[in-house]
C-alpha cells in the first residue's frame, strides 16, 4: 500500500490523438498506484465520461475536435468539483495557461514532460498541490499577481456590454463563442475587444483576463 495514498488513483485520458492516449496508457499502466479508467477523443465525450466514471484525475488536452478542453474542464468541475484536471498539451501560450487556471485546472504541463515528472504531477494534484510548468506560467502568473500594482487599473470606464465581453474573455472564450453567447456578429465582438483593450491600456487577451480576475479578487 502506497505510503502517500491509500487507494489507486483513477485517471481519465482526454486527447484526440490515439497515439498519445496509447503512450499515456502504457506509461501509467506501469505504475501500480495509477489506473486508466477511460479514454476520450472529444470534449462532449469527456464530459459524459467524467460523470459516469468519476475519475480522480483527468489528463486533458487544451484543444479538442469539438471544442475547448478549457470549456470541458469548467463544465466537469462545476458538476464534479472533486475531480482534479491536469492539462497535458503542446500549447504554451499565456492565453491558454490563464484560461486553464481560471477554469479550475490544478495542473498545466507540456507534452515533452518525462514520465517520472508526469507521475509526480498526478500524485501531486491528488494531494492538493498545483502543478504549473514554470516554463509556461511565469509571465501569466506574474500578470495575475502584479497587474494591479504595476499600473493603475481603470475603473468605471467600460460599458455594460464591454463588461460582458470582458467576462467571457476571462472564461477563455473565442470571439466566435462570445458572439454566439451575446448574439453579436464576430466583427462587433472584435470592435468591442479593440475598445476594451484601448480603455484598459493592454494589448493581449491574457492581460484582459488577468485584469478581470484581479478586479474580482
Amino acid at each position: 500500500m502506497p505510503t502517500h495514498r491509500s487507494k489507486t488513483i483513477r485517471v481519465l485520458l482526454v486527447d484526440d490523438h490515439e497515439i498519445v492516449r496509447v503512450g499515456l496508457r502504457s506509461v501509467l499502466g506501469q505504475n501500480h498506484g495509477i489506473v486508466v479508467v477511460g479514454e476520450s477523443a472529444s470534449m462532449t465525450e469527456a464530459v459524459v465520461l467524467a460523470g459516469k466514471l468519476k475519475p480522480d484525475v483527468i489528463l486533458m488536452d487544451i484543444r479538442l475536435p469539438d471544442g475547448s478542453g478549457v470549456d470541458a474542464c469548467r463544465e466537469i468541475l462545476a458538476a464534479h468539483p472533486g475531480i482534479q484536471v491536469i492539462f497535458l498539451t503542446s500549447y504554451a501560450d499565456d492565453d491558454s495557461v490563464l484560461a486553464a487556471v481560471m477554469a479550475g485546472a490544478r495542473g498545466y504541463v507540456l507534452k515533452e514532460i518525462d514520465s517520472t515528472s508526469l507521475l509526480r504531477a498526478i500524485h501531486g494534484v491528488v494531494e492538493g498541490q498545483s502543478i504549473l510548468d514554470p516554463a509556461v506560467t511565469d509571465r501569466a502568473l506574474r500578470w495575475l499577481r502584479g497587474f494591479a500594482t504595476d499600473q493603475d487599473l481603470p475603473s468605471g470606464k467600460l460599458s455594460a456590454q464591454e463588461e460582458r465581453v470582458l467576462a467571457l474573455v476571462a472564461e477563455g472564450k473565442t470571439n466566435k463563442e462570445i458572439a454566439s453567447a451575446l448574439n453579436l456578429s464576430d466583427k462587433t465582438v472584435k470592435n468591442y475587444l479593440a475598445t476594451v483593450f484601448q480603455k484598459l491600456r493592454i494589448t493581449r487577451r491574457a492581460q484582459a483576463a488577468a485584469f478581470f480576475v484581479k478586479r474580482q479578487a
